[in-house]
């Protein structure tokens, strides 16, 4: 299964390329995450819990940078063993522009399933797959912005303010 998308992200191209790097902050963004160590160089390491329709597993992989320019470009490959679960595996391809005063982040990613998973079809893993792609990068969003404005809790408060001033309650 293959997506691609793009997001604005109000961080430098330099400050999102970094924080790829880092695995703090790739233990942030990955859903699930539960241990994310090494280095850009030698690779890392991760542990990351999921519940993909019935099945829930605990998957342990690898997952590689390469053709890494500073800046504007990155690979991230990675493999992950959920024991009977299945398996996982996959890479997206990472650009970064600058635009707007921040930076353009569009992905090519690409995924594959097997063991049990794949037992499930392709609606449940697509689906699956498109969200955790989705909540990575909203992760990597608020990470380098803080998080997002709650406006609908601010309209709840004047709703209620509102509703105050009218029933003085």
């Amino acid at each position: 299964m293959q997506m691609i998308d793009t997001r604005q992200i109000a961080a430098s191209p330099a400050e999102v390329y970094a924080a790829l790097l880092e695995p703090e902050v790739l233990k942030a963004c990955v859903p699930g995450a539960q241990e994310v160590v090494g280095s850009p160089e030698e690779g890392f390491e991760a542990t990351v819990v999921q519940k993909v329709g019935p099945v829930k597993a605990t998957f342990k992989g690898v997952v590689t940078l390469s053709n890494l320019v500073p800046g504007e470009s990155i690979t991230i490959s990675g493999e992950g063993k959920g024991g009977a679960a299945g398996f996982a595996k996959g890479g997206a391809k990472v650009t970064l522009a600058a635009k707007d005063g921040g930076t353009e982040l569009s992905y090519d990613v690409e995924a594959k399933v097997g063991g049990k998973l794949a037992q499930l079809g392709s609606r449940i893993i697509d689906g699956f797959s498109k969200k955790m792609a989705d909540q990575f990068f909203t992760n990597l969003q608020e990470v380098l912005e803080g998080p997002a404005d709650d406006d609908e809790t601010e309209e709840a408060e004047v709703k209620r303010g509102w509703f105050k001033k009218l029933t003085g309650r």
